[in-house]
């Protein structure tokens, strides 16, 4: 029987949420050279991927946080999803913008939240986390508690694993980049030949380079 990372993998590669070009490397807006590009957003074109995207969350939400009171998104990417998850469970829903505002009430986080409400926050996508905790501290210094982050997909970066811990944040996904690479090997997207490449990638991303 398949782990849900699996199953979670294998729609992500389906729909080409994930891409793998070890040979062709794609270039971040961070200007990393990288063997892979993932974007979630694209799951919300499917219906039954997304909804099975959202019911899983929404699983994990209940499993882990029961006593939750507030769905938070980080914003763009997971405003959608974290919409569905908080639908789905009857809860309140905000989202949390990278900066405030820069006219009207310059408001950071969007939505009602009261002080020392329980939050849950949904993320799309985490890659070295910075983005994904700078919404975790702009909800703790609004006086929220923050019970933990849910997240599609992550690249399993040491550096990212180190961030969650210094700030005390749980972290869950759904899948992870070891998934991935394991779905698309059988079903022959990539190579064995392609693994150390893709593996090397990982452990320095940044100074990375396609030899």
């Amino acid at each position: 029987m398949k782990q849900l990372e699996d199953l979670v993998a294998e729609r992500l590669l389906k729909v080409k949420a994930v891409k793998l070009q070890p040979n062709n490397p794609f270039v971040w807006a961070s200007g990393w050279n990288s063997p892979i590009y993932c974007d979630n957003r694209k799951t919300l074109s499917y219906p039954q991927i997304r909804s099975f995207i959202k019911t899983e969350l929404a699983r994990l939400v209940m499993e882990k946080y029961p006593d939750v009171e507030v769905i938070a998104g980080v914003a763009t990417g997971a405003i959608a999803q974290g919409a569905l998850v908080a639908d789905t469970l009857g809860l309140p829903f905000v989202y949390v913008r990278p900066k405030p505002k820069d006219h009207g009430l310059e408001n950071m986080i969007e939505g009602d939240l009261r002080p020392k409400q329980k939050v849950v926050v949904i993320e799309d996508l985490v890659s070295t986390g910075g983005s994904s905790l700078k919404a975790v501290e702009a909800l703790r210094k609004d006086g929220s508690n923050v019970l933990g982050m849910l997240a599609i997909f992550t690249y399993g970066f040491p550096t990212a694993a180190e961030s969650f811990e210094r700030a005390k944040v749980e972290l869950t996904t759904l899948c992870n980049y070891d998934a991935v690479l394991r779905h698309a090997l059988d079903t022959e997207y990539i190579s064995e030949s392609d693994i150390e490449t893709l593996q090397e990638w990982r452990k320095d991303p940044a100074n990375w380079r396609k030899q």
